[in-house]
């Protein structure tokens, strides 16, 4: 476990100007309708019943073939699209990423499974298009922020191979993420010292059973197979506090499960990218270095 304090911010400033420079010069992708003939368990036909994905192509001089889905945070009562989601993706994208902004189903309106199967939808739309979107269907991620972040951890430790003979070729393709990054993320759901109970409330309702909120307390729920995760939180956070993380990581860890984890010492909860005169602003590089070490920015 890494607990960071203030550390060195190198090459923040020009990656800084790099990312807003894309942000100004880059054209708004179009969101796309996930299921365009109509989400499982729709209950009405609004812009809310319709989950969707923008995708931010990598630019090409320097596009290396990784994906990775974006699930913004929000409480699972709203989603907080903007730093948590598209600025994300302008982020990933000048790793050489392609980034996949997911607008996922909300409670109180919907409830657990809806967002966990839109997350895997989305997994698995990017593995059936790797070719045409020039991704490596083996280098396909996903990374949340707060609920975002348990949508994230859910994903990561309740995933299957696709259905082979299902009709629709996005339904053969596996929902697993090949590595998972976590931001301040919720992960226990029955941890009354530690869950955020607006989350538990959206996403679960009202009075779920004990058995239903074990199902998605992701710390009960990692195996060997979960994949590589990063995370990163703030003793600072008063909203979801530092604990769920380092749940997480002991999980990850007994299970032999690579894994890594920074704990700053301020910092409200959020932050999203972080500013740069803000201590959490080192988690984009130092994530970036993790990504690199595990091969996944090496252009093949």
């Amino acid at each position: 476990m890494i607990f960071t304090t203030p550390l060195a911010r190198f090459s923040i400033f020009a990656a800084s100007l790099f990312f807003f420079a894309h942000t100004v010069t880059a054209a708004e992708p179009t969101p796309e309708l996930l299921w365009p003939d109509g989400a499982p368990g729709a209950v009405g036909d609004e812009p809310l019943d319709k989950p969707t994905i923008t995708i931010f192509p990598a630019p090409k001089d320097i596009a290396n073939g990784a994906a990775v889905v974006v699930c913004p945070g929000g409480g699972y009562g709203g989603l907080a699209a903007g730093y948590e989601g598209d600025d994300v993706a302008r982020w990933l994208n000048t790793l050489g990423v392609t980034g996949v902004v997911l607008r996922y189903r909300l409670g109180p309106r919907y409830h657990h499974p809806a967002p966990l199967q839109d997350a895997q939808r989305a997994i698995r739309t990017v593995r059936a298009r790797a070719k045409t979107l020039g991704i490596d269907p083996e280098r396909i991620g996903i990374l949340g922020f707060s609920a975002g972040g348990h949508l994230t951890s859910t994903a990561a430790t309740h995933f299957d191979d696709g259905e082979g003979k299902s009709s629709d070729p996005i339904q053969r393709e596996s929902s697993r993420p090949d590595f998972a990054i976590l931001c301040y993320p919720v992960i226990s759901m029955t941890d009354e010292a530690m869950t955020h109970k607006g989350s538990r409330r959206n996403l679960l309702g009202d009075k779920p059973s004990a058995e239903l909120m074990k199902s998605v307390s992701s710390e009960k729920q990692v195996t060997e197979n979960t994949p590589p995760c990063f995370l990163w939180h703030t003793t600072g956070d008063q909203a979801v506090p530092a604990e769920n993380s380092v749940a997480f990581y002991l999980a990850c860890k007994k299970k032999g499960v690579p894994v890594e984890l920074h704990i700053f010492e301020k910092g409200r909860h959020g932050l999203g990218l972080g500013k740069p005169d803000e201590t959490v602003s080192a988690w984009p590089p130092l994530c970036a270095t993790w990504m690199k070490e595990r091969g996944l920015l090496t252009k093949k």
